[in-house]
């Protein structure tokens, strides 16, 4: 019977936190700016303090959305990058050799990419705080929805790396997967203003559940079904878990 190696896995996990720990300005403090910009450009654009939408201010409206997605990205971001630079430099064997399971390495890894989503949520809340004062209707929620969309994020990450031999792949599934489906899953709106067509399209995103259940949690507005949208994030990382144990156990494009 296999042990759990806590050793093996403390350790890298330490190295997933540590790497992006280091750079703290660039990996924590820039998505920040990022998010601040985007809340300034949006609220001015939509009508500043006069729009309102189901009695919610268009500002705390979206602000929900904007912290999740800098949440979300910089989960995906750190064990996604994890992994290419790895492969590019050639030490991928310092993952792969040490007496490690798929599952020790899968859940090390996603530990890394939900420390540092958890460390951006909380500095970007901080920060649009100041701007939007919020009082949070759910904490519990909250914590739920943060969590389990970095984990999600963490584990779509690890397949990224593992399925790409180059930043120019990795790139490609940002910008054709992630981006779009975080930007047209009601972050900046809400889906009641589509067609129905468009409105039905969008319960199959999982970035809707997310964003969603976390606007819920901070502002008690929701376009979806709460219940729903948890197992929904629930069963997703579940199969995400599955393959990417898969893969580590396989070696699947790790060994050459």
């Amino acid at each position: 019977m296999n042990h759990f190696n806590v050793i093996g896995t403390y350790t890298l996990c330490k190295r997933e936190i540590w790497r992006f720990a280091k750079v703290w300005n660039q990996t924590v403090i820039a998505p920040v700016v990022t998010t601040l910009l985007f809340l300034a450009v949006l609220t001015l654009a939509m009508g500043g303090a006069e729009r309102v939408i189901d009695g919610v201010p268009y500002s705390q409206f979206v602000a929900p959305g904007l912290i999740m997605m800098a949440v979300v990205q910089n989960a995906f971001a750190n064990t996604s990058s994890s992994l290419i630079l790895a492969k590019i430099q050639g030490v991928i064997i310092d993952i792969l050799m040490p007496p490690l399971t798929g599952s020790e390495i899968t859940l090390a890894m996603v530990i890394g990419g939900v420390a540092r989503g958890l460390a951006v949520g909380v500095v970007v809340m901080a920060a649009v705080y100041i701007f939007v004062p919020f009082t949070l209707h759910s904490f519990a929620l909250g914590l739920f929805y943060i969590v389990m969309a970095s984990i999600m994020l963490a584990l779509l990450g690890v397949l990224a790396g593992v399925w790409s031999t180059g930043f120019d792949q990795l790139s490609a599934i940002t910008n054709y997967i992630v981006t779009p489906l975080a930007f047209l899953s009601g972050t900046f709106y809400s889906i009641k203003q589509l067609p129905e067509f468009w409105y039905y399209v969008c319960h199959f995103n999982p970035f809707f559940y997310m964003i969603d259940g976390f606007r819920y949690a901070m502002t008690g507005y929701t376009d979806g079904t709460i219940a729903i949208g948890m197992a929904v994030i629930t069963g997703i990382n579940i199969v995400l878990w599955l393959v990417t144990d898969w893969m580590f156990k396989k070696g699947h494009r790790l060994k050459t």
